[in-house]
């Protein structure tokens, strides 16, 4: 057997690679209930991955809610091999190049020039950094250094470095590293499943949004942001909730002088049903943050983008009182021309349009699962749908998981709650596999 089979990559990478989000363990207990099967890819296409020994699997989850407009695109490749010819990076400090300019400003415009300034990383957890430290910084800036606390909302995630880890309330990721942390304030989610009897879920919205009023009121002079998922908390299990949460956020943010941050890395980039989840709410945040989907699922990159009041804080000819945050491939022209030929391909292709129109297929595949026993909840918001499962079991996610695979679908549910985040190339065809594979899988987790 050559070197290009499963059995040979799947000895080598458990040797050699830890892999994230994973008790390795898990990895190397076949016929174990917590067994999760490490599935190596050789290649991708369109909406599938395919293994070496030629199986494949179609993508549900985005490869973790980045590819947008399915592996191998032509036109992202295009780009991306015409810049590699020209250019593959330059470092940012003290210097600048065409894609980062134009990715800049095409940012801004979607934003209508709210938020005209762009600020580079990586991934999505510094970008949470990044835009706790402006807030924070700013308001040194402008002599208000007792405005340095941080509120978030129950269930949050934002990352799981350090810092990031100040503003997310998922116990697991958290528990173990809380010495290290300077933990933020919780404040209740509007996640509409809270829903009492008889309240809507603008009335939950309504009441979270209260117990923001209170806190602001009793402690505001001593916060600096308030920061959110608009309208999809993703880690939380997919907690939906009306946008009314955010309107009035931003007027008690405004009232009680607070940032509002939007963490759109997961939820932006047309994933609601708008480019920014935000816009449902018919506000704007002083900071954003985007990863993930921006680069259409190609390369590491994350944006900060932040207002002309905020970036002006920081001009000053004290070098103490410039923002002194640096990733060595902060800008990188190859992450920016992916990112720019994803946004050609949203002008191009009208794919918000589009995307209203497909989640109405994918809704309509889903809706006979709200008659099963067991499923609880069943949401969407644009191209994300997602339910709950009533059980005991501690190891359904990972039944689900496997039985899913060997269903060719590469859905992988967050504790009890299975959830569709497809590339937007899904087909009809392909939306109506999943539904089989999610049925199927549920059957066979359930053991019914």
């Amino acid at each position: 057997m050559g070197m290009s089979s499963n059995e040979d990559w799947l000895a080598r990478s458990q040797a050699a690679v830890w892999h994230p989000c994973t008790q390795m363990q898990h990895h190397a207990q076949p016929g174990s209930p917590a067994y999760l099967p490490l599935v190596p890819i050789a290649r991708g296409q369109g909406a599938w991955l395919f293994d070496f020994d030629g199986r494949r699997y179609l993508d549900g989850i985005s490869s973790w809610w980045t590819n947008l407009f399915g592996h191998a695109n032509p036109r992202i490749n295009a780009a991306l091999k015409e810049q590699l010819e020209t250019l593959e990076h330059v470092m940012l400090a003290g210097f600048t190049h065409q894609p980062v300019v134009e990715l800049s400003e095409r940012l801004s415009a979607l934003t209508g020039g709210a938020l005209g300034h762009a600020f580079y990383a990586s991934d999505g957890a510094s970008a949470t950094e990044i835009a706790l430290k402006m807030s924070f910084h700013y308001w040194r800036n402008v002599g208000r250094p007792e405005k340095s606390e941080f509120l978030c909302l129950a269930g949050s995630y934002h990352g799981e470095t350090v810092g990031a880890l100040a503003v997310t309330d998922v116990a697991i990721f958290k528990d173990a590293y809380a010495p290290l942390v300077r933990a933020a304030t919780v404040v209740p989610s509007p996640d509409f499943r809270l829903a009492e009897a008889g309240e809507t879920p603008a009335d939950v919205a309504r009441r979270a949004a209260s117990a923001l009023e209170k806190h602001l009121e009793r402690h505001g002079e001593r916060i600096a942001a308030l920061i959110v998922e608009p309208l999809v908390q993703g880690a939380a299990g997919m907690a939906m909730y009306d946008p009314e949460y955010l309107r009035l956020a931003r007027q008690l943010c405004d009232r009680h002088e607070v940032h509002l941050i939007c963490d759109e890395i997961a939820v932006g980039c047309g994933r609601t049903g708008t480019f920014f989840a935000h816009e449902q709410s018919e506000i704007r945040p002083d900071l954003m943050c985007l990863s993930k989907g921006i680069s259409g699922g190609y390369l590491p990159l994350s944006i900060v983008l932040c207002s002309d009041t905020l970036y002006a804080a920081f001009l000053d000819d004290s070098v103490a009182r410039a923002f002194l945050h640096s990733h060595s491939y902060t800008g990188n022209p190859l992450a920016c021309r992916a990112a720019l030929a994803t946004l050609d391909i949203f002008e191009e292709d009208d794919v918000i349009a589009a995307n209203r129109s497909k989640a109405q297929r994918i809704g309509d595949a889903l809706a006979p699962l709200a008659d099963h026993p067991q499923v609880r909840h069943l949401r969407q918001r644009g191209m994300i749908a997602a339910f709950d499962i009533a059980t005991d079991d501690p190891h359904f996610s990972r039944r689900f998981y496997r039985a899913a695979l060997a269903r060719e679908a590469l859905i992988r549910p967050i504790g009890n709650t299975v959830y569709l985040m497809p590339p937007y190339i899904v087909g009809d065809d392909e939306i109506a596999r999943l539904t089989q594979a999610i049925q199927g899988a549920l059957c066979e987790a359930l053991g019914r």
